[in-house]
């Protein structure tokens, strides 16, 4: 069985359409991936410097986005001043509760029960109000009270992020320290103060308050530097704008999608341009020995300069003007060649 002889020509025109179809994939798949990176970036805040631990504040720093790992230092323990109470952590909550009345459904049975609820039970919606009346709104209510100052290696931070300090640990109220009309009207019962006669068996309407703290244990965090503060990010699209875990967390550890960061691409963006030269050299040649290498990097720069501002429309309007220049240069050197071959 004889070979079919294939033309030259015919090669040519295939390797060529060959080339140009892998340099626009290319060029596609590297700025999809850079877009991707960037809606990261917009999400969380911006690119993050990792400064570790013993990180102090300088002023290139301002600004920018930082990982700064360590055990926060308490220099001002907050205040409970209604009670008296305070500790030394960063954060401490006060928990109020009250003995009310709650209605049980199950199915179309209902039942009553007394018990501690941290917030009001509005008795107007029972089934059956009579006998199952509820005192109202609390006399005391639950509060957060951060501290005014904790260090984290040189930095202070913010309120922000010490309400997202993680971890919850009873604090013992310290009987000692009550206001006295406050001492009157508590007594101390399983970790908590009580307005009970009869701590142990509660009535209708008595109060429990109770508090608890965040641990001072080693943490990580990812803020903006704001002078010597760390601080979340204004506006952020993720609606937080900084991140903080338990312990040294790498980066990629509280920020997964970070992994995705693009290698090399502005070497691929040259490959791109240069597949595409190749192709569009092959498409126009007569034969592979008279490429026009001018015409070939014109031509490529057009279709790459096109197809590689399609992932950008949308998104960045700087990005999409400077592929559509490029692809214009391109067109204006191929336009130029062309018509320099034809005289």
């Amino acid at each position: 069985m004889r070979a079919i002889a294939v033309p030259r020509s015919v090669l040519a025109i295939a390797a060529g359409a060959v080339l140009l179809v892998l340099a626009v994939l290319l060029a596609l798949s590297t700025e999809r991936a850079v877009v991707a990176y960037r809606l990261v970036l917009r999400q969380h805040g911006g690119v993050v410097l990792d400064l570790g631990s013993n990180a102090e504040p300088q002023a290139g720093l301002q600004g920018r986005m930082v990982r700064v790992t360590g055990t926060p230092h308490v220099v001002v323990p907050p205040l409970d001043a209604d009670f008296n109470q305070q500790a030394d952590t960063p954060l401490l909550t006060r928990h109020v509760a009250m003995f009310q009345w709650r209605e049980l459904r199950l199915g179309d049975s209902v039942s009553y029960e007394m018990d501690w609820s941290d917030t009001p039970q509005d008795a107007s919606r029972f089934q059956q109000m009579n006998g199952h009346i509820n005192p109202g709104p609390f006399p005391v209510q639950g509060q957060r009270f951060p501290s005014e100052r904790v260090q984290l290696d040189g930095f202070t931070l913010d309120a922000a992020l010490l309400h997202a300090l993680p971890g919850s640990e009873p604090v013992a109220p310290d009987m000692k320290a009550l206001p006295g009309n406050l001492a009157a009207s508590f007594s101390l019962h399983d970790g908590a103060l009580v307005t009970s006669a009869t701590p142990g068996d509660p009535r209708l309407g008595d109060l429990r308050v109770s508090w608890t703290e965040v641990p001072v244990q080693p943490v990580t965090v990812i803020a903006r530097v704001d002078g010597d503060h760390l601080v979340a990010v204004p506006n952020a699209d993720d609606g937080k704008g900084y991140e903080v875990n338990v312990g040294d967390s790498s980066l990629l550890d509280m920020r997964p999608d970070m992994a995705a960061r693009p290698a090399a691409s502005w070497p691929l963006r040259a490959l791109a341009v240069l597949l595409a030269a190749l192709g569009v050299g092959l498409l126009l040649a007569r034969d592979a020995k008279r490429i026009d290498p001018f015409a070939a990097l014109g031509g490529g720069l057009l279709v790459v300069g096109v197809f590689a501002a399609l992932p950008w429309l949308g998104g960045s309007t700087v990005a999409v003007v400077a592929w559509l220049v490029a692809a214009l240069a391109g067109l204006g050197l191929l336009l130029w060649r062309r018509r320099a071959m034809r005289r």
